[in-house]
């Protein structure tokens, strides 16, 4: 039985890495450097498109389970993630290009992994291969169309990227250093304070700014362009992306009535991106406008924001919980194709993909987890025939079964939760 694993993103390389370490040999098929999307920047491999952030770290959080969950099944990119990790405060956010390097390295030493550089242009169907799909969301041309053949349609939506500037560059006599709540150190988050006056004459500047021409489109709540979060209503950003919770202006002594927070992009802290403003405004645009941000007048932009397409696949009426294609089960789709949502999200179902696509090959079952487990509950969601009007979905306590009786206390709920979902894992990693 041949494997394949079409892309060499972080559900890509996950897969890949899932069947080498069972001792299977795997061609990984990426296309890149021979075309690249319009997101895409880099040559390597799990390249961070967006945000630099993979979430919260602490364990009893949504995104800090998700990625035990992954440690524990023998995640590729968490480990690395961690290694490369940059202050964050308690979220872990890592220096992309580091990141990209150390999986790109590692992929391509590992002596069961292929790299085939190529442009595929269709599925391969044949039952004698098994065939992982981690295209991402940009797919596009020939083999867009093969995969819509074979599943019957697509949906979309449009997800958007911040922008990053220069540390230097900022003005620090307005801006200040600090996590919220003093979760990390100082230098972890520049931040950049509003009085009341000043935020509203920003938001109405910014709802009258030019944006890039862009057809009507649905955007994933999660990476909602600021200027179009602005039109909801005029404290809409204040309640959102730029929130002053956890926050003392140390020039007042007070909680700013609103604040940008600049979260560190690479390990050298030389650059930050603005965290929460994802944006469809034109370049010049960019630049006149965030530029009113007290601390940015003279801020050197490194990158602008961005704003591109995403597909997925009606994954509840295609997909078994395994990954795996029902009518085609020798095929399986992984990462944001199948309408997870987020990185480490994606990359959980490249774990799963790959140690799924081995157990077709060897005629066991299928490896499915309960979905009081974080991964097990978002597979659910994909391969649920009953989710009529199907959305990206990422990690979320919402999406587990609740505990009984109801624990009122957040915090301890959530730890709750976490603690049930690893015994849970532990459990059903005995079959593996």
């Amino acid at each position: 039985m041949k494997f394949n694993v079409l892309g060499a993103g972080l559900a890509g390389v996950e897969a890949a890495w899932q069947i080498a370490s069972r001792g299977y040999k795997v061609t990984l098929y990426e296309m890149k450097p021979l075309k690249k999307s319009p997101a895409h920047k880099s040559d390597l491999f799990a390249e961070l498109v967006c945000s630099n952030s993979l979430k919260a770290s602490r364990i009893d959080s949504a995104a800090g389970l998700l990625k035990e969950e992954m440690a524990r099944l023998g995640s590729l990119t968490v480990p690395v993630a961690r290694e490369c990790s940059v202050p964050a405060g308690g979220a872990l956010a890592v220096d992309r290009d580091i990141f990209s390097s150390k999986i790109t390295e590692k992929i391509k030493s590992h002596p069961n992994i292929e790299i085939v550089n190529k442009v595929v242009d269709e599925l391969d169907c044949d039952g004698d291969t098994v065939t992982i799909v981690a295209t991402g969301p940009l797919t596009d041309g020939a083999l867009a169309e093969s995969i819509g053949k074979l599943t019957g349609a697509y949906l979309s939506f449009y997800d958007a990227a911040a922008p990053i500037v220069t540390a230097d560059s900022v003005d620090m006599s307005k801006a200040f250093g600090a996590s919220r709540y003093d979760r990390g150190g100082e230098d972890d988050y520049i931040n950049c304070p509003f009085n009341n006056e000043y935020y509203e004459y920003f938001i109405n500047d910014s709802l009258n700014a030019d944006g890039a021409v862009v057809h009507d489109f649905e955007v994933y709540e999660g990476c909602m362009p600021i200027e179009k979060l602005a039109k909801r209503g005029l404290d809409a950003p204040r309640f959102g992306p730029m929130k002053p919770v956890g926050l003392v202006d140390p020039s007042t002594g007070h909680r700013p009535w609103a604040c940008v927070q600049l979260r560190r992009e690479n390990s050298k802290g030389t650059m930050f991106n603005l965290v929460g403003f994802q944006t469809n405004l034109k370049f010049g645009e960019q630049k006149r406008v965030f530029s009113m941000i007290p601390g940015l007048e003279n801020a050197e932009f490194v990158r602008y924001g961005v704003m591109h397409r995403n597909s997925f696949i009606d994954s509840p009426r295609l997909l078994n919980p395994d990954f795996s294609l029902r009518k085609n089960n020798n095929i399986f789709f992984a990462g944001q194709i199948t309408g997870v949502e987020g990185y480490m999200e994606s990359a959980g179902s490249g774990i799963l993909a790959g140690i799924n696509a081995v157990r077709f090959a060897e005629n066991k079952v299928p490896f499915v987890l309960k979905n009081d487990t974080m991964l097990g509950a978002l597979s659910e969601y994909i391969s649920d025939e009953s989710v009529k009007s199907f959305q990206p979905m990422g990690a979320n306590f919402g999406v587990l079964p609740p505990i009984e009786p109801k624990i009122r206390d957040k915090k301890e709920r959530y730890k709750a939760l976490s603690d049930r979902a690893l015994k849970s894992l532990e459990t059903s990693m005995e079959n593996l």
